[in-house]
């Protein structure tokens, strides 16, 4: 898979959607706000949409971004479970504590047994958590596609297919084009956290540039997916019967 083509396409992409288009610009950067929109302009470049098309028929861009809302949901229930029954433990075993220091205004001090139970929990749910949301991050995205194209909610978890599609990328070179998205989208956070330290305007300038992410990262995926579409089969030659000779 070559990565540095991937990252390059997608950015010309998202140049090409925003560039000049000032309109659409603007029209995306009120759907991050209105923000089951964007999500629907998002299943629009999953379905491999070239070049970026135009926000429009906007009752279907809310309701496909319902649906993409949904199944991610979905898919974060695993690690939400784990993260809140692991945290859960850690306050049920300091909760005493709390409930001293509301009702006396003295810190009391927690047995070194309850400090070690909750910060151990701490650590085992961190870890679980990011473990499980890896795994499910895998299996997320390229059903987010698959929604995408087949418009069909439950193809969003068809993990056979999903689990094909990985096979033809490759684990491997999958991981690693995950990997370089998820650095590519630190930076990019980091940026705008930057921007946002600009009083009055640090928020604007992140609405600004949010859509333009938005449709480079979806670009991305789909290319990553496309990578794992199985040849199409050749078209066979027609044959032509020829009548004997009387």
């Amino acid at each position: 898979m070559d990565y540095g083509s991937i990252i390059g396409e997608s950015f010309e992409y998202a140049k090409e959607a925003f560039w000049g288009k000032w309109t659409r610009w603007l029209l995306l950067i009120i759907s991050t706000i209105i923000f089951p929109l964007i999500y629907g302009y998002m299943m629009e470049v999953y379905r491999g949409k070239k070049p970026a098309p135009e926000p429009e028929h906007w009752w279907r861009l809310f309701v496909d971004g319902i649906k993409l809302l949904v199944a991610g949901l979905i898919y974060a229930i695993p690690a939400l479970i784990v993260f809140f029954l692991t945290i859960g433990l850690a306050i049920l075993t300091l909760m005493p504590y709390f409930v001293t220091y509301s009702s006396t205004g003295i810190v009391p001090t927690a047995p070194s047994a309850a400090l070690a139970t909750a910060i151990g929990s701490i650590i085992v749910g961190a870890i679980l958590t990011v473990i499980i949301a890896f795994i499910t991050a895998l299996f997320a995205l390229l059903g987010m596609v698959r929604l995408a194209r087949t418009g069909r909610f439950g193809e969003a978890f068809n993990f056979h297919e999903i689990h094909m599609t990985i096979k033809r990328i490759g684990w491997g070179s999958y991981i690693i084009a995950l990997i370089i998205m998820w650095i590519l989208s630190a930076i990019f956070s980091v940026v705008i956290s930057l921007f946002m330290i600009i009083p009055y305007i640090g928020w604007l300038i992140m609405l600004i540039f949010l859509p333009v992410w938005v449709v480079f990262e979806a670009r991305y995926i789909t290319q990553v997916y496309d990578a794992g579409m199985p040849p199409e089969a050749p078209q066979s030659p027609v044959q032509v019967q020829v009548p004997p000779p009387a």
